[in-house]
């Protein structure tokens, strides 16, 4: 049974050549596996969902689950601002062994409160696995709002939801009316620890992609009791946070991993190569962790 907790990554895609690469994307995933992970989340904002064809989204699932498989859960995104897409993209994934589905609030159309409840209510009810919402108002330009989740949280297979409203009191409204079971997950890593300590159950986070076995210790720590050793590496680890989105993400964490020699330097327009500058500061704040 799938469970939304733990240390989760949001994983780039990596490309070469303008197509999905494969081998890279299998190394990917082994490194996150033996990191420490919890949970594989591909084909997210941060592996560059909203320019994949249906073709390109069902193998990048469809290995991510292979390499997976036995191991660890994979929660594959599938989210658009049409409900009937979102749901033949969570079928493919479905298809292809994903254990549960993420889908990110409709961006552009600015539902109402009830066309948000209605839109997931509607996912839910046609793919039957568990499903997590997905607030990013930063992003989609609309807000999923407390009572709107609670609503959403008595609907049996909607198990949970991962914040990135950024606000700890929007946070606390949900995990305060929300059916006993429903967990809500940190969207956003410099948030991580302090929405645990008010009853989050974990994080999907850019970071992990980059030292996945920091990420997984801190949720450890936490969880094992040994607060200070969290709060240590909440601090250690915030630097990187914030070079992750010094451009928009997942510009600066792709940049990194092609630093690190892992992935190719490719993204799909409307992305683009970060600017020299800002490559210069992610440059410093990498080799301070000791990762180039």
């Amino acid at each position: 049974m799938f469970e939304l907790k733990g240390a989760m990554t949001a994983i780039v895609t990596p490309f070469k050549d303008g197509k999905l690469d494969e081998e890279a994307f299998r190394k990917l995933i082994k490194r996150q596996i033996e990191g420490g992970i919890d949970c594989l989340v591909p084909c997210g904002t941060t592996g560059e969902a909203a320019t994949m064809d249906l073709d390109e989204y069902e193998r990048t699932i469809g290995i991510a689950v292979d390499e997976c498989k036995g191991k660890i859960p994979v929660l594959a995104g599938a989210g658009t601002n049409n409900t009937k897409k979102v749901i033949e993209f969570a079928k493919i994934a479905i298809s292809a062994g994903a254990d549960a589905i993420l889908s990110v609030a409709p961006y552009y159309n600015k539902p109402t409160q009830e066309g948000l409840y209605l839109h997931y209510e509607t996912i839910a009810e046609a793919i039957g696995v568990p499903l997590v919402l997905y607030n990013v108002p930063g992003r989609t330009s609309v807000n999923i709002l407390p009572q709107t989740v609670i609503r959403l949280s008595e609907i049996d297979n909607i198990v949970g939801i991962k914040e990135a409203s950024g606000s700890l009191n929007q946070v606390s409204e949900i995990i305060e009316g929300a059916k006993d079971g429903f967990s809500v997950i940190s969207g956003d890593d410099f948030l991580t620890l302090p929405m645990m300590s008010i009853g989050g159950t974990g994080v999907i986070s850019v970071s992990a992609n980059v030292v996945p076995e920091l990420v997984a210790r801190q949720y450890d720590a936490f969880v094992e009791g040994n607060f200070d050793e969290a709060r240590q590496l909440h601090h250690k680890l915030y630097k990187l946070h914030k070079a992750m989105f010094i451009e928009t993400n997942p510009i600066p964490v792709k940049t990194s991993l092609a630093l690190m020699g892992l992935v190719e330097e490719e993204f799909k327009l409307p992305l683009c190569k970060m600017s020299d500058a800002n490559k210069e500061k992610l440059k410093v704040t990498l080799k301070d962790m000791g990762l180039i």
